[in-house]
């Protein structure tokens, strides 16, 4: 390790601090980091001068470089308005780094800034200056021969300027401290080994400066790292996918690194989602079922917020209800099975799998309805279940413990109609209710303590609001149906008061039509009891 010394000069006194900087086997230098300067100087202020800028580059950030074994520099000719050297007291090993205050004719106000030089004066046949946005100037005494192999950029200038000992400024320069890391990487033969201690952020500020410097072998190393190194974070991952994109033009292959997130496979994605789709509703073991059925609900909503997500809709709803179709007929397979007279006699040995496999299927069909509810395309669903008569006819024939779980899915799909988050037609809703209302309220009590999930009334609001879409007269109807089952069974059914409440002043209190003669909404008449 060594050192750097700071030394800054302000009204005649003079603070020296000493900051350790690493050196690389490769003897260059390593730049400090610029939150040295910053608790060196409280207000700096940037240099305005107007020389050859490098493209734009990023903010800077963290410390490493090399740092050539440098001796007293010796004064050198610098161009008009550079900073020029200093006297300095140091050792042969210590670069020197001076906070000073400096005239410039060019300039109303008088700039402080901190002047660093890496290098060896004596050995070296070109000066590189970096002036920071942030207020201090970097010398860089290097070799046009090192510089012109490995950059374009300086290969152009050094062509452009000749003289004996040239001098090269580049102005506002936003990422000093990784610019200095950049050309010192010119003088490593295994870039890739000085890559590896790296932070990706760090090395996406590297390869955009090579970039700048048309430094390619510098860019080849970084997108060696980048495929190689895991991104953390899905910011990280985007960071890295628009710098590697932005250097598709160079040429200089960034396709390995691209395709961990892009695939060249012409396999359409609704085979892999539809092969996914199928691993989850095949499994038996409780715990992966279920974690994975909320991760792959998750992501799917996530899809669906995407605007690029719209192509595939109509394709991932077919999948789903092509997987909805192949549930229900294995549900009615498992209740002829069960509804058998000589199935209750079996052992329970031969009676566990199915009902296990009736719970199995009937809970893919409810997530697969929370899926296409989610998606808004649930409608068609609706259609099936209500169009499910002779299941709902095997309904009363098998045991309470092995069917509830298929009227979970009646109880949802109602909860879902009195939400608005399905719109059946009216022969739909009809048709469901008459199908399946029933066999849920035979369900009811046991659905009610045998069911976590169930939530009493969610669902009696749901019934209820689904009942008043209907016409009148099948509201009438499904509601004195309904106020039977309640009367003999009280809390082993669901209450549907308010539904009730509701249908009885339509009926009785304020009639909106009478003898085709049209009567206001604020209209109350005294019921009339007519006998019959």
């Amino acid at each position: 390790m060594a050192e750097i010394r700071l030394t800054k000069v302000e009204q005649g006194q003079t603070k020296i601090r000493n900051v350790p900087i690493a050196v690389t086997p490769e003897g260059f230098w390593c730049c400090p980091s610029p939150n040295v300067f910053q608790k060196s100087l409280k207000t700096p202020n940037p240099l305005s001068k107007p020389k050859s800028p490098l493209p734009t580059t990023q903010t800077p950030a963290h410390k490493k470089q090399t740092s050539v074994t440098e001796k007293r520099p010796v004064s050198a000719a610098p161009k008009s308005g550079a900073v020029s050297d200093e006297k300095r007291g140091v050792s042969a090993d210590t670069p020197t780094v001076t906070a000073e205050r400096t005239s410039r004719s060019k300039t109303e106000n008088v700039p402080r800034k901190v002047s660093i030089e890496f290098g060896e004066p004596g050995t070296s046949d070109l000066r590189v200056i970096l002036l920071g946005t942030q207020g201090f100037t970097v010398k860089l005494n290097v070799h046009k021969n090192i510089l012109v192999e490995n950059s374009s950029f300086f290969a152009n200038k050094i062509s452009v300027q000749q003289p004996v000992f040239p001098c090269i400024e580049i102005d506002d320069c936003e990422d000093v401290e990784i610019c200095v890391e950049t050309i010192g990487l010119m003088y490593c033969k295994e870039m890739k080994q000085r890559l590896i201690k790296q932070s990706v952020s760090r090395v996406l500020r590297i390869i955009k400066v090579a970039e700048q410097l048309g430094f390619k072998s510098c860019m080849k190393s970084c997108l060696e790292y980048l495929e190689a190194v895991p991104w953390v974070g899905e910011e990280e991952e985007e960071k890295v996918v628009s710098s590697v994109l932005r250097l598709q033009s160079e040429g200089i292959g960034v396709t390995p690194v691209l395709k961990r997130v892009s695939s060249d496979i012409s396999k359409p994605h609704k085979d892999t989602f539809s092969h996914i789709l199928e691993l989850v509703l095949k499994s038996n073991e409780e715990r992966g079922r279920r974690e994975m059925k909320s991760v792959v609900l998750k992501l799917l909503r996530e899809n669906n917020c995407l605007p690029s997500s719209s192509g595939s809709v109509d394709s991932y709803n077919e999948i789903i209800y092509g997987s909805c179709r192949s549930c229900l007929d294995s549900i009615l397979i498992l209740f002829k099975q069960a509804a058998e007279p000589e199935f209750s006699s079996n052992s329970t040995d031969c009676r566990e799998p199915v009902v296990k496999q009736i719970y199995l299927e009937a809970d893919n069909l409810s997530w697969m309805l929370e899926i296409l509810t989610d998606r808004q395309a649930a409608d068609e669903f609706a259609v099936m279940w209500a169009s499910q008569q002779e299941l709902a006819s095997l309904h009363t024939k098998l045991p309470i413990v092995s069917r509830h779980h298929v009227s979970c899915i009646t109880a949802k799909l109602f909860v879902g109609i009195g939400k608005g988050e399905l719109l059946p037609s009216k022969d739909t809703r009809n048709l469901l209710l008459q199908t399946w209302l029933q066999p849920l309220i035979n369900d009811y009590s046991w659905l009610q303590h045998g069911s976590r999930s169930f939530d009493r009334k969610v669902v009696e609001e749901g019934i209820g609001r689904t009942i008043l879409t209907l016409p009148l007269e099948e509201q009438q109807s499904i509601l004195l149906s309904w106020l039977g089952s309640f009367l003999k069974s009280g809390d082993n059914c669901p209450n549907l008061q308010r539904a009730f409440e509701v249908w009885w002043r339509r009926t009785f209190v304020r009639p909106y039509a009478e003898s085709g003669n049209t009567r206001p909404l604020n209209h109350v008449t005294t019921p009339k009891v007519t006998e019959h």
